[in-house]
Formats: structure tokens, sequence, C-alpha cells
């Protein structure tokens, strides 16, 4: 086996010590606005945001106002996109269906999908207004049935943007308020004096967002770790360095430490690839920004066949996998940890941030492995119910409760079951002790 990594991004401990900081800043910050409410969260906002009003939820009037702003075009652009992801959730929202089943005589089991009464939606903005991800939270919650919808965006050049609020708005928010970072992920979550926190936080985000979110899952629930966002492209010869290049820094743009990797088991397209990148960010407006992450979190890996492709693209279980080979299918049917796949180079993974329809909020840092993206599921609780019917019934289950109990030394638990027994099957079973057997036929 020959894996060979011709660029490698900075070392592990650089990566974590980073992380290390980040976790200090939120854990102070978060008791903070635990301890202060609103006059943390206010002085947040003005000294990271630079944004101070005596309420940082917008009136439905100023809603109104920020929407008009929006053109005609940029409106209808909106809405397609929001009809892509609104129709995609709705398909996968038909799929989960309640069930009821009689799996004995007398005994029926089944359970029901219910939503989560509250959610926070976290919508990125101050570098890069995220309009799609107001489709992605809100939209998605309001297709699950979720009653009250909160969002969240900081400002965007020192006020709210137009083309985000109407993405919100349009989504179906209940409430929105233009606040960004740590402090807007705390409020939801913890609640402050005039917002009430919610049950439920969703949304991607910056290394503070994410980390903020991590040390609050378990207050609340999250829909998945969406720290800095990751690309891999995984090719061969069957496409060119303009196309691998172009894929890598469209999603490195998006800050300075984010992730992109080249896995090919051509040489020479590893080398025109790294090459074109440099000829790329001479050129790319956003290249200050996508030329950090492509220096210090860059990898390109040479491999010799597909198997070690796969391997090691599963082995890094990356957010966006874009698969240009002679066997995409190949690796739809054996790629097991990544966050999205985008297969075939008429895919790209902008489309699927912007409008394809399905989600764009995703795992990262490994979080592949155990959980997939954002969902109308994400949305929804599956919760079981039982309920036994006839005395035969709640006679055999309670014999055999009664005595799987005792076997574990709950003799409480027996009782339970023993009451049933005895009055539902009129059979003696002495206090504290467990129900007896019977012989088949009996």
């Amino acid at each position: 086996m020959a894996i060979e990594y011709l660029k490698r991004s900075k070392p592990d401990a650089e990566k974590a010590e980073d992380d290390a900081k980040v976790r200090d800043v939120v854990a102070a910050t978060l008791a903070d606005i635990e301890a202060r409410g609103d006059a943390a969260v206010h002085e947040l906002a003005v000294k990271f945001d630079g944004y101070d009003r005596a309420s940082y939820r917008l009136s439905q009037a100023e809603i109104e106002a920020i929407i008009a702003k929006v053109s005609p075009n940029d409106m209808a652009d909106i809405r397609f996109a929001q009809e892509q992801v609104t129709n995609f959730a709705r398909a996968q929202r038909a799929s989960m269906t309640d069930i009821e089943v009689e799996t004995l005589p007398g005994v029926i089991l089944g359970h029901k999908n219910i939503p989560v009464q509250s959610v926070g939606c976290y919508v990125p903005g101050g570098k890069f207004p995220m309009v799609a991800s107001a489709h992605m939270s809100v939209a998605t919650a309001k297709v699950a049935g979720v009653p009250r919808i909160i969002a969240c965006t900081p400002p965007f050049n020192g006020e709210p943007n137009p083309a985000v609020i109407a993405a919100m708005h349009m989504g179906g928010a209940d409430e929105i308020y233009v606040l960004g970072g740590i402090q807007a992920v705390g409020a939801m979550a913890i609640g402050t004096e005039t917002i009430e926190p919610v049950h439920l936080l969703v949304g991607p985000g910056n290394a503070f967002v994410a980390e903020a979110k991590r040390q609050l899952f378990g207050r609340v629930g999250i829909d998945l770790f969406a720290g800095p966002t990751e690309t891999m492209v995984i090719a061969d010869e069957t496409v060119d360095a303009e196309m691998c290049a172009t894929d890598l820094l469209g999603q490195a743009e998006h800050g300075y430490n984010s992730p992109a990797c080249l896995i090919t088991n051509s040489r020479k397209l590893a080398n025109d690839t790294m090459a074109e990148i440099d000829r790329l960010l001479t050129i790319l407006p956003t290249a200050n920004t996508a030329s950090v992450s492509w220096r210090d979190f860059g990898d390109v890996v040479l491999c010799d066949t597909h198997e070690e492709m796969l391997q090691v693209a599963n082995d890094m279980a990356y957010e966006h996998v874009q698969v240009m080979t002679d066997r995409d299918d190949w690796y739809l049917d054996n790629m097991h940890s990544y966050g999205a796949l985008f297969l075939g180079p008429r895919t790209n993974v902008a489309n699927g941030d912007k409008v394809i329809g399905t989600n764009h909020t995703l795992p990262t840092k490994k979080a592949g492995r155990y959980t997939g993206g954002l969902w109308v599921g994400k949305y929804l609780k599956t919760h079981s119910y039982q309920r036994v019917v006839t005395d035969e019934a709640a006679t055999m289950i309670g014999e055999y409760g009664s005595r799987l109990c005792m076997l574990e030394g709950f003799v409480g638990h027996a009782e339970q079951c023993n009451l049933r027994v005895r009055r539902y099957g009129g059979i003696n079973v002495p206090y504290g002790e467990g129900a007896p057997y019977r012989k088949a036929g009996e």
C-alpha cells in the first residue's frame, strides 16, 4: 500500500492548541450570558458585531422595511432556492411514518414522530451573508412542524442583511434577532429576560459558534457539530486540474481554517492541481482568505488504487466530498463516513450549498462517522408507546416480565408485572417472587 502526502496541513497539535483557546473563550462567554442575561448579550453584540440597539429582535415593521430593499430578481432567486429545499424536506418528511403494530395477540406497539417544540436557527453572516442557511434551518424546521422557530444572524456591514432577513421570514421564522456568534447561540439556548430559551439549536457557524453548541449540548439539543467548512475532491485522470483546483478553492474561501483535500491516483493530476491552485490564487478576489486555508489546512494525497483512495476518504470523513472518477457509483456504494457526496463533474458543492435542495448544514471534524447532516428528521423526536388490550396478553407478558425482573434482582419491578398476572390471569404469585413457569399448553 502506497499512500503519499504531496502536501500536508499544519500538525494536529497546532490545531488542538487553537481549539483549546476557543474552548476557554466560549466557556467564559456563556457563563457571562447566564449570569447577566440581556446586559451581557448587549455588550457582546456591541463589541463583536459592532451593533448597538435597545432590542435585537426585529419588529414586523422593520422586517417588512428591510425585505423591501431586496430586488425582485434576487427575491425570485431566493424563492426558487427555498422551494428546492422545502420540496426535498417534504419528501423526506413523508418517508417518516408513524407506525402501530400488533406484535403478539393483544399487544400493540407503536411510535409517533413529534416535532421539537422550539428551535433556534443560527444563520452566519458577518463575513458572507449566508442566505442559503436560512432555507436549510428555518424552512426545514417549518416543514417539520416546529411550533416556535427563532432565528439569529449577525449584521452585515453594520446592518441586517436584507436577503438573509427575507429568507428567514419567507422560511417561517417567528422571531428574528440581529445577533451573531456566541452571544446569539448562548441567548437562544440559555435564554435571557427577553428571549425564551429553545429546545434545539441548529445551523453552521465559525469555530466559536461550533464550540458554543458543543458546550451547550445536553442543556439543549443540537443538530450536529458544524464547524469550519471542509471540502474533499476524489479524482482520477478522467478530470482536469482546473476543475479540481476550482472545487477546492471554492470552499477554502469560507474562512482562514477551512480544510481542503485532494485525493487522487494520478501524480500528474496532483501536481497540475497544485500549480493551478497557485495560478487561481493570483486572480481569485477572495484569495486573501483562501490562500491561508490552503496553506495551513490543504492536503494532497496520492494513492496507488481506488481502494486506497476510499480508505483515506473514509478515515478523514470530510464534510463535502466531490467525486469525479470513472467509478462514481462505486464510491456511492462504499463511502460510509462523510457529510454529503457530490457525484460527477457536472455536480458541485456550491450548488449543494445554495440551491439544489439537499441541506448544506453538514458534519465536520469527522462527525460524519456517527451522524449525517441537518434534515427534517433532526427536528422530529420518535417516541414509542405500548398498549396491552386483553387479559390474556397482560398475563402472558406479565409472567415473562416478572421472571426477567427477578433475574436482575428488581423485586419492585417484578411486582408491577405480578399485579397484572394476579389481577388479569387469576394466578397467585406470592409477593416478592417471580411468576411460575408454565408447561406448554397450560
